[in-house]
């Protein structure tokens, strides 16, 4: 069955509950993020509300940024082992070449995702389709020798980055205010 596709005017009109559930699969988690974006409606643009998903995702405490993150699923970690992802991981998971990996590329994701979470206590998240399995162990490589702050900001940004990707999987723009 093929996913409906809701218009920007329509998200506009939503209760916050609805917005919130519309929007929920923006983000790994509770959606917190699309609930408190709901008092800047209306969107005139995705762009313009992704902005605001941005900064609300940027005034949070860290302790709520943290949060955030560690509601992301390890890439090419047990759940994606065991098929129990949900549709949009698993499908950007897919789309980087990470569901066709070999036993040793597997060992070495998984040594990679306990290298770095026990470095910053929250799983490592990379827009994976933007990459490809090259591109993200290099990045795993790379971002293993940041500090926690920094390594918080880069996870957010690739949140973000997620959070656009299906953004636009979700919503049509319909309309200008």
């Amino acid at each position: 069955m093929a996913r409906q596709i809701l218009t920007l005017s329509h998200l506009n009109t939503l209760d916050q509950k609805h917005f919130a559930q519309a929007l929920a699969g923006l983000f790994e988690g509770p959606p917190w993020i699309v609930t408190r974006a709901w008092d800047a409606r209306p969107f005139a643009s995705l762009e313009r509300l992704h902005h605001v998903l941005r900064e609300v995702m940027a005034r949070a405490s860290e302790e709520e940024q943290v949060a955030l993150l560690r509601a992301h699923p390890d890439l090419v970690g047990r759940a994606a082992l065991a098929g129990t992802l949900g549709p949009a991981s698993s499908a950007e998971q897919a789309a980087a070449g990470l569901d066709h990996l070999s036993p040793g590329e597997i060992a070495l994701f998984t040594r990679l995702n306990a290298a770095y979470r026990a470095r910053f206590g929250f799983p490592f998240i990379i827009c994976a389709r933007e990459h490809q399995k090259e591109s993200i162990m290099a990045s795993f490589e790379a971002r293993l020798g940041q500090t926690r702050e920094r390594e918080i900001q880069t996870a957010l940004d690739e949140v973000a980055a997620i959070c656009w990707l299906r953004l636009r999987d979700t919503l049509r723009a319909d309309t200008a205010y």
